[in-house]
């Protein structure tokens, strides 16, 4: 089992910036998919950013250009920076990671980012 732990999430206004951190309680070198979902109040929780087999990342329209994930495999960390906030991107921002093969499917309890001025 593997503990994931998001934190970064707070308030902040229209244009500013915010790095989010997922911490995993063990190595996330063998996690087949590792990436950021967001979930709005009302609204389906949708895939924002992600690492997938190879390292390649992928972004959702509306966050490309503004959005970069990263990663620290020695501090079994991913992060997400987010620059040119806007209202538009409110929501809970979760961590999730993947290993296909064993079924393995975790998510983090999710942290708050509020874009308002």
């Amino acid at each position: 089992q593997v503990q994931l732990v998001e934190s970064g999430g707070g308030l902040v206004q229209p244009g500013e910036s915010l790095r989010l951190s997922c911490a995993a309680s063990g190595s996330i070198i063998n996690f087949n998919f590792m990436g950021w979902y967001r979930q709005a109040p009302g609204k389906q929780r949708d895939l924002v950013a992600s690492f997938t087999d190879g390292g390649s990342t992928n972004y959702a329209d509306s966050v490309k250009g503004r959005f970069t994930i990263s990663r620290d495999n020695a501090k079994n960390t991913v992060y997400l920076q987010m620059n040119s906030l806007k209202p538009e991107d409110t929501a809970v921002y979760l961590c999730n990671a993947r290993r296909y093969r064993l079924g393995h499917n975790y998510w983090g309890q999710g942290t708050q980012v509020t874009v308002s001025s």
